[in-house]
């Protein structure tokens, strides 16, 4: 390799697909890439300070991750944790860069996750600040269980509201539907030569 040959390098490049605007972070420095500025520190949402290496997994679990972010300000760790960003899109890349220039070889780039946050979690103390965010993959919804759609009044009710179809499923009744109660004042025989109880009692009598 010549003397004159570019410098390159590896890095990190994270990429939150934020409603709104998109916030790009690198593992140092600055990378361009895809038309985009990835920074070491967002000024609004702060710095990677840790991730998990986003894992394949295996029968009934899908990939999944964590990112832990150094946010500056409470502001900012609340407004990551909003309802709302639940489900927003987290991907990355391993890419080789010029270290001179810091433009990003598109070409060598390769995607190591493609994810979605899932939850967030605050730690810190005095002067110490970090926001765990756990990420899932989509085919992780297809295991969720809605365990209120189901056929009950209530479910009902809210897709066909007023409709009371549903009212009395799963009632008890002590009478069943369709069987005549006995006439009273029945009694059962006792027992005999031809059998205990009533059971029996005048089906020979017919033949």
């Amino acid at each position: 390799m010549s003397f004159d040959a570019p410098k390159l390098m590896l890095a990190q490049l994270i990429r939150f697909d934020l409603p709104g605007r998109a916030l790009t972070l690198c593992d140092g420095g600055f990378v361009w890439f895809g038309g985009e500025k990835y920074v070491s520190a967002d000024a609004e949402y702060g710095a990677v300070a840790g991730a998990d290496a986003a894992e394949e997994r295996a029968g009934d679990e899908a990939p999944g991750g964590s990112i832990v972010i150094a946010p500056p300000s409470a502001t900012a760790a609340a407004d990551l944790s909003r309802p709302e960003r639940q489900g927003v899109g987290v991907r990355s890349w391993l890419v080789r860069i010029d270290e001179a220039t810091g433009i990003a070889d598109e070409a060598s780039a390769e995607m190591t996750a493609d994810l979605m946050i899932d939850t967030t979690a605050l730690k810190g103390g005095r002067g110490y600040r970090r926001l765990e965010i756990g990420l899932m993959a989509v085919a992780e919804r297809l295991f969720l269980i809605n365990q209120g759609n189901v056929l009950s009044a209530t479910h009902h009710k809210s897709v066909w509201a007023g409709e009371g179809g549903f009212d009395h499923a799963g009632s008890s009744f002590t009478v069943a539907w369709g069987a005549p109660s006995p006439p009273r004042g029945t009694v059962a025989g006792g027992s005999g030569s031809r059998g205990g109880g009533g059971f029996g009692n005048g089906i020979a009598d017919r033949f």
